[in-house]
């Protein structure tokens, strides 16, 4: 596997602000982590079901901006595509960034209607993680995915940008 350095990205909302996360990390046979990036977000949207990117994106938009390393691939936590016609957060991140930097989106739950993604069986689990892409092959992406080190249904690494989402922060901006 040719070498690549990856952002993946995560969220958290409290009451009245946001915690996004990134780890940024070095795949090849192995990984590695590079860094380690957190942001508080204080002006953050509310939730609107099928538009979860308008509250998500800024958070991750802004986090973007400290991360020091050049980004061959990113990975959310969410869909890149909900149907042919519909942009998730992957699509309108993947938008924002002028088409430069290809997305995954890894979701845990199925969004009614969904087009274009493909499931991924990881460990024994039964249930898959449904895996969407853009700026490179879905296959790709699938296969990417489902060699991330762990031996459960999530990644590693995803599951420890989660839980660093969640870990108290201080606010430093």
């Amino acid at each position: 596997m040719e070498s690549v350095i990856v952002a993946c990205f995560d969220v958290y909302y409290y009451e009245t602000y946001a915690k996004a996360s990134c780890i940024v990390f070095q795949k090849d046979e192995d990984e590695r982590i590079l860094s380690e990036y957190n942001v508080l977000v204080h002006d953050i949207n509310e939730y609107i079901p099928g538009e979860f990117y308008k509250r998500e994106l800024p958070c991750i938009l802004k986090l973007l901006d400290e991360i020091k390393e050049n980004i061959d691939l990113i990975i959310v936590d969410s869909f890149v595509w909900l149907n042919e016609n519909k942009k998730g957060l992957g699509g309108y991140l993947y938008e924002a960034l002028n088409g430069k930097t290809p997305v995954i989106g890894v979701a845990k739950t199925f969004f009614k209607d969904s087009t274009n993604y493909l499931e991924v069986y990881r460990g024994n689990s039964n249930k898959p993680l449904y895996v969407s892409a853009t700026g490179l092959d879905l296959n790709y992406a699938a296969q990417f995915v489902r060699e991330l080190d762990g031996e459960y249904r999530m990644p590693q690494i995803l599951k420890q940008v989660d839980r660093q989402s969640r870990e108290p922060c201080v606010d430093n901006k």
